[in-house]
């Protein structure tokens, strides 16, 4: 059937870098803490600005994505804290199933698998939301998770390069500027290397933390698989998103619990076990519901 060879298409590349990084992970130490950080501060930026400089997508387009992306985590986020005064869960726990919920991969995963779903054109809107759950992620994610104040996490997103590479990607396409050089090629170059180093480090981060099923992992990898596109789904109707947004909204949402959740519940939390267990549990499961969000939404 030619929608499943499409769905095949798309999900085995991404399988096959994460677990060539889950064998390396396991068979010798790595140090990942080197690779996020050559990731972080230059091959993301990099792939940021080429998409921006690149991209070929309106202007209605940016701002019904980001409308789209609002309107899903607080439609989310007032589900998840529903759940947890139903489940009964404690504070810690109920906070790590928001936490799990409200972090998706879009960086890791959903990048790659956008580009391999819909192409350049749809990569550059992932990166939009990519952009736009960093900053939740990063600005609100460490006051969330510790108590502390918004504009101490906003100070450090604002330290991060992703921003800056953005808004120069925009401006730089926006006048017109054209590189000597070609350097504009060296940049693409570098972006390129972002997704499998991406890849290859969620699958040695998964090689590093032990696979274990409870009834926690399975309602965070849930939430993060199954409610959250389904809420980018409804958001995406009642704003009337265009076909290709509306694909991206709900395929960057369907991407299971980000890395740096359990990063960042080891710094500010005290759930960065069952976080870490959770990040394994839903990576794992998303090579089943992913195809099935990939072929509900039109991907032939």
């Amino acid at each position: 059937m030619p929608h499943m060879e499409a769905l095949l298409n798309t999900v085995f590349p991404v399988a096959l870098v994460v677990f060539s990084g889950y064998l390396l992970g396991r068979r010798m130490a790595m140090n990942l803490p080197t690779l996020s950080r050559l990731t972080v501060y230059l091959l993301v930026p990099a792939l940021i600005f080429d998409a921006m400089y690149r991209a070929q997508f309106s202007r209605e387009g940016l701002l019904g994505l980001t409308l789209g992306f609002l309107l899903t985590y607080l439609g989310l986020y007032l589900f998840v804290a529903l759940l947890g005064r139903l489940l009964r869960e404690s504070p810690e726990a109920a906070k790590g199933l928001a936490l799990a919920a409200l972090f998706p991969n879009s960086g890791n995963m959903g990048l790659s698998l956008t580009y391999f779903a819909l192409g350049e054109v749809g990569l550059g809107l992932a990166v939009v939301y990519f952009i736009l759950s960093s900053v939740l992620m990063f600005g609100l994610g460490p006051a969330f998770i510790r108590g502390g104040g918004v504009l101490e996490g906003l100070r450090f997103t604002l330290r991060l390069p992703l921003f800056y590479a953005l808004v120069l990607g925009l401006l730089f396409r926006g006048l017109g500027v054209v590189f000597p050089f070609r350097l504009e090629e060296g940049v693409r170059l570098m972006g390129q290397a972002a997704i499998p180093v991406l890849l290859l480090t969620l699958g040695m981060q998964m090689a590093q933390t032990p696979f274990r099923l409870g009834a926690f992992e399975l309602w965070a990898s849930g939430l993060r698989l199954l409610v959250a596109p389904l809420f980018a789904y409804l958001a995406g109707l009642l704003l009337g998103l265009p076909r290709l947004e509306h694909q991206v909204l709900v395929l960057q949402s369907a991407t299971p619990i980000a890395v740096n959740a359990f990063l960042l519940s080891r710094e500010f939390g005290k759930d960065a076990a069952r976080i870490g267990r959770s990040v394994v549990v839903s990576t794992f499961l998303a090579f089943l519901t992913v195809p099935l969000i990939l072929f509900l939404i039109g991907v032939r």
